[in-house]
């Protein structure tokens, strides 16, 4: 039975030149969940290349609980190619779901919500907090701004009072079966590609 190949196996010679070429991929076999055009290339290089089309999208995720769902929302912010993730709370957070893409990502760690709202205001950027609260806005009546910070809480006990309060607006993804709510990696990919529509999509 042949296994399927994954990635690309080592480069033939000659090889390409150019700083953006690691010698090791060149040589092993470039394994990595990357597209194409990043074969062989350093992580530096890629997010050098990533810095020039970001979105001006930001994302932050409260971290208190060492959710492991911070990776997973790390992951979409990858594939949406934001600005920013901002994480608050402790320093050291779950990243197993991030597959290893956070190597690609911008990535700011505030101890604070007061920390990381001075840094917003600093930034001009508007708070937009994502949850199933009493006043949430559904998702689809809400055009999301686009200097927006996206925030995010821990599965299960949301965001925290502090982060509501400070939010210049609460939404929430409307449901149609029993569950009370979906995941939150899956919430967040949901609300990013809104936001990639409002803004990005349809200057396609």
């Amino acid at each position: 039975m042949n296994e399927q190949q994954i990635g690309v196996p080592p480069h033939t010679k000659p090889w390409p030149t150019g700083d953006r070429y690691d010698t090791e991929l060149l040589a092993n076999g470039d394994k990595r969940n990357v597209l194409d055009k990043y074969r062989y290339w350093t992580v530096e290089a890629i997010k050098t290349d990533l810095d020039k089309t970001r979105a001006t999208l930001h994302v932050a995720i409260e971290n208190w609980q060492h959710d492991l769902n911070i990776g997973t929302i790390v992951r979409a912010a990858n594939a949406f190619n934001v600005e920013t993730v901002h994480i608050i709370g402790k320093r050291h957070w779950n990243r197993r779901g991030a597959m290893v893409t956070d190597r690609y990502m911008n990535i700011i760690q505030h101890s604070t919500v007061d920390e990381f709202v001075e840094f917003m205001k600093n930034d001009n950027r508007e708070i937009i907090a994502v949850d199933i609260v009493p006043g949430a806005v559904g998702l689809s009546k809400t055009i999301l701004p686009e200097r927006a910070v996206l925030v995010f809480g821990g599965e299960g006990p949301g965001l925290s009072a502090e982060m509501q309060t400070v939010a210049i607006k609460t939404v929430m993804i409307e449901q149609f079966g029993s569950t009370r709510s979906v995941n939150v990696g899956v919430a967040a990919g949901i609300v990013m590609y809104v936001w990639m529509q409002q803004h990005i999509l349809k200057c396609v």
